[in-house]
Formats: C-alpha cells, structure tokens, sequence
C-alpha cells in the first residue's frame, strides 16, 4: 500500500481510493451544461453526467448513465461529454418533457 493510501486509511479509517472523488468542471454546449459525473465500476469507470439549461421557470437537468466503462476517470469524463452532447444533437429541449 502506498505512503499516501496508508496515511488516508489511519486518519478517515478507509483508503483513499474510496473518497468521494470532486465534481468535475462543466462543458458548455449550445446552451447546455455538460457536467461529466463518472464513478467507479469494475473494471474501470462508468460513462455518467448531467444535462442542465437554464429556463425562464428554472434549472432543468436530465442525467445519463451509460453501459461504457473507461481505464481512467479522464477517459470516462471525455466520453462522457461526447455522449452529453450526442444527446443534446438528437433531443434538444425535448430530453427535458421525459424527465419532469
């Protein structure tokens, strides 16, 4: 075990790999807010993230997850973002009607 993983586990009682990892930065897209939000599978990490527009009447978000997994969460982020965007391309406004 790593000096670091080792040290994590003597001061919260878990390693550190099982921290809650930080919010990614958004991705703005035609007017949408691609915020990649991947986490941890076997094997890898799984392809997930939120949706968001601002509307006259509020926020609105629609969240995705997908079957794909990725060797880093790096990977998963950017493939993530790609799906976001792939669904903005085929749904617009209307993603939001399913979700309400």
């Amino acid at each position: 075990m790593s000096f670091l993983k080792s040290l994590a586990t003597r001061l919260f009682g878990r390693a550190s790999s099982d921290a809650v990892e930080a919010p990614m930065d958004a991705v703005e897209y035609k007017g949408y807010r691609i915020r990649p939000a991947p986490y941890p599978a076997t094997g890898g990490f799984q392809t997930a993230g939120v949706i968001e527009k601002d509307f006259p009447e509020g926020l609105k978000e629609h969240r995705f997850i997908r079957a794909e997994t990725h060797p880093s969460r790096d990977d998963a982020a950017q493939f993530s973002v790609a799906k976001g965007k792939q669904i903005i391309d085929q749904q617009g406004d209307g993603m939001f009607r399913a979700s309400s």
